[in-house]
């Protein structure tokens, strides 16, 4: 049933790969409006990135202070541009000089908070400029990190409520409003990854819930393509998904996808079958290590416990589109440990998987 990307993935992404080379696709007409920031042509291929800007915020200091330090990065890559760099460092710094204007999207009760944050950043980028002027590639990368792991916190500050209503006919499933972290450990080592009820509480939700059950504990990978995916969560025995034991029953999960853009997710549709072939996903194909949930080919609003890592290499090919977005979900990115995902095949094992932030944000289901 869950026969999922063996071959028609495979196929899809050298169609991807030959398409995007010879007709040029740029990140130009794809970039989301959350991220108009970042230079023209850069695609956004980091998970923690794309998660920050997934945040339903809008604070336009603090998106042009996330993408002045994410572009550091990006300049480093580019044989080591230090004016640029220097640049960066001075648009961050101008937007910390007017704290107010970050501190008007989060909530009273959260600004004293939110003002340490500030002052530590501010006190980052000057460490960023010493480090700059050094030329200290390695340092400031790290710095870098400190720093936007900052800004995460700053950002997500700001979020004062779950941002839209999930249709009540999915009310029987589980929900997460808000986010979570999953330490997932294997015989290869340990993955972070950061889930996303935000962008798709329903698809999160179901797999929080199974993480909580400890239905993923003990399960093998069952399927891996290099540079392609790597597909894990088919139960021992006949069945191919998670059998809710109040019910009985097969727990189906509905195809979930939200577009920039939009106030709420589309359900139970692919993108494409409803005619939006050129929107962009708020969370993208384009991150090694997004976590995406698997359903049979055929069945839209099949998929139940089965999920796969994306593994193709963004740099591989020009910015672009990805062909899978919008036809199956992703609803979160690997944070930590991309040389343990890097290692892991068909046959490795997971050995545990728990919750280690924001179970808080689990909402049970309301009915049977």
């Amino acid at each position: 049933m869950l026969n999922l990307l063996k071959s028609w993935l495979k196929n899809s992404l050298m169609a991807i790969l030959l398409v995007t080379i010879f007709l040029g696709i740029t990140t130009a007409g794809w970039t989301p409006s959350s991220s108009a920031a970042l230079p023209a042509g850069n695609a956004i291929t980091d998970g923690k990135a794309l998660l920050r800007y997934a945040l339903p915020i809008d604070n336009k200091p603090v998106r042009q202070l996330q993408a002045s330090l994410e572009d550091i990065s990006a300049q480093l890559r580019a044989n080591r541009r230090w004016s640029a760099i220097s640049k960066d460092i001075s648009k961050a710094s101008r937007v910390l000089d007017k704290p107010s204007q970050i501190l008007t999207s989060v909530p009273a009760e959260r600004q004293p908070q939110a003002e340490a944050w500030i002052t530590e950043l501010k006190s980052g980028v000057g460490k960023l400029e010493e480090l700059a002027k050094n030329k200290d590639k390695e340092q400031i990368l790290e710095e870098r990190g400190k720093l936007l792991n900052l800004v995460t916190q700053l950002e997500e500050s700001m979020v004062k409520q779950f941002p839209f209503e999930v249709p009540t006919e999915y009310s029987n499933l589980p929900q997460l409003k808000g986010r979570a972290t999953v330490e997932i450990k294997t015989n290869k080592g340990d993955l972070t990854l950061v889930v996303d009820g935000y962008s798709a509480p329903v698809t999160a939700g179901n797999f929080v819930d199974l993480v909580q059950r400890g239905f993923y504990n003990g399960l093998e990978f069952t399927r891996s393509e290099e540079s392609y995916f790597l597909q894990t969560g088919d139960p021992a025995g006949k069945d191919v998904g998670f059998i809710d034991p109040k019910t009985g029953k097969y727990r189906a999960i509905p195809l979930e996808v939200l577009v920039e853009g939009d106030k709420a997710p589309t359900y139970g549709i692919t993108l494409e079958e409803a005619g939006r072939y050129i929107d962009m996903p708020v969370l993208p194909f384009s991150a090694f290590g997004a976590v995406v949930m698997a359903r049979p080919e055929s069945e839209v609003n099949g998929g139940s416990s089965q999920f796969f890592f994306f593994l193709f290499e963004p740099e591989l090919t020009p910015a672009g589109r990805n062909l899978l977005d919008g036809r199956y979900a992703v609803f979160g990115y690997l944070t930590e440990g991309k040389e343990v995902l890097d290692k892991l095949k068909a046959g490795d094992k997971i050995e545990s998987a728990t919750v280690i932030q924001g179970i808080e944000n689990l909402v049970e289901p309301q009915t049977a």
